[in-house]
């Protein structure tokens, strides 16, 4: 039930949709977004053919590798979910997520170009139901390391959600995750350290962004 004076989700929407500068930052991420996704199986094909280094990690040499992905991606679908709720919801939350995770994949693409690393000593290989039967096409993608995907966009997720219950399952979700992306030896610690690090800078562009859009639209 509405309280006094709150808006709809449709009336949201509705609302969001007036602004021009709106529009076209949706019309214009959605088909940069359809562009990456059409881009990705050729990326990861060509980044499995490169030969890279392996890293001497000590925190994965401390921890005997088990495979987790079916945990792993009950919390990462969870917490999509509860995203796209919130996106319906509040078409605020929808701009700023989409053109972070644009960012962001923009930068993940870059650094997995300039940094050929191998899959580190035990990995075992994440399989993702829904995703790799999109973009891997039933291919071992072992390669794409620097930095984890799955750990910047679940913190990606924790930043733009913005009820504190909703902040706090993602951020836990997030952590669980991470460990468990190392403990199955998916990914190096570095990769995982440093995916918040690129999210948070994919949150704030995003940010800008869309701050400058509305600006320019308040100018005209």
């Amino acid at each position: 039930m509405l309280k006094n004076g709150e808006l709809s989700y449709k009336e949201r929407w509705h609302a969001a949709w007036q602004s021009k500068s709106y529009r076209n930052l949706t019309r214009a991420g959605s088909i940069v977004l359809l562009t990456i996704f059409c881009f990705f199986p050729f990326f990861f094909k060509t980044i499995e053919k490169r030969n890279g280094i392996v890293l001497n990690d000590w925190l994965l040499n401390c921890l005997s590798p088990h495979d987790f992905s079916g945990t792993i991606f009950i919390f990462v679908w969870a917490v999509t979910l509860l995203l796209i709720i919130r996106m319906v919801q509040q078409p605020n939350i929808f701009i700023v997520m989409l053109w972070a995770y644009i960012i962001m994949t923009i930068l993940r693409t870059g650094s997995i170009t300039l940094t050929a690393l191998n899959a580190p000593k035990g990995f075992i290989e994440l399989v993702d139901p829904v995703v790799s039967n999109i973009f891997y096409r039933h291919t071992l993608i072992s390669k794409d390391l620097f930095f984890s995907g799955h750990t910047s966009t679940a913190f990606l997720m924790f930043l733009c959600l913005t009820k504190k219950s909703d902040k706090i399952f993602a951020f836990i979700a997030t952590l669980i995750i991470a460990s468990l992306l190392l403990i199955q030896h998916v990914h190096y610690s570095v990769d995982i350290f440093a995916a918040p690090v690129f999210a948070f800078i994919s949150y704030l562009i995003s940010k800008k962004i869309i701050s400058g859009a509305s600006s320019s639209e308040l100018r005209v």
